[in-house]
């Protein structure tokens, strides 16, 4: 990463944390073509379970952020993600947790393979 941000710094002019900061900035755009997508949620309430059954129904993907619960109430977050993992199963769809502050959830027909790295 630091060789990259040399390069970019000194040869397009480009600043690298501005542009890294800006991937995600919000663009009003409605992919109309688009099939399903990929909608990031922070998990908070029991209120946001709904908000990610509801997309993983739509057939969208979730990128759960747990981070802030995970810190804050761990029994809370356990009992959310339970809900929502019986939620997923009923409608044949998948979780994984995918970093410390990160769960995915998929629809139907979406699979993550689950593999654990070697230690």
């Amino acid at each position: 990463m630091a060789f990259l941000e040399k390069v970019l710094k000194k040869e397009d002019g480009i600043d690298i944390e501005d542009y890294l900061n800006n991937l995600d900035a919000a663009d009003d755009t409605v992919y109309e073509d688009a099939d399903a997508y990929v909608k990031p949620y922070s998990l908070s309430t029991d209120a946001d379970i709904e908000v990610v059954l509801k997309e993983a129904k739509a057939g969208n993907i979730v990128l759960l952020n747990i981070g802030d619960l995970s810190k804050r109430n761990a029994i809370k977050l356990k009992d959310l993600v339970t809900r929502i993992k019986g939620g997923v199963e009923t409608i044949n769809g998948d979780i994984a947790r995918i970093s410390q502050d990160r769960v995915l959830v998929t629809p139907s027909k979406v699979k993550i393979i689950k593999k654990k790295e070697p230690q």
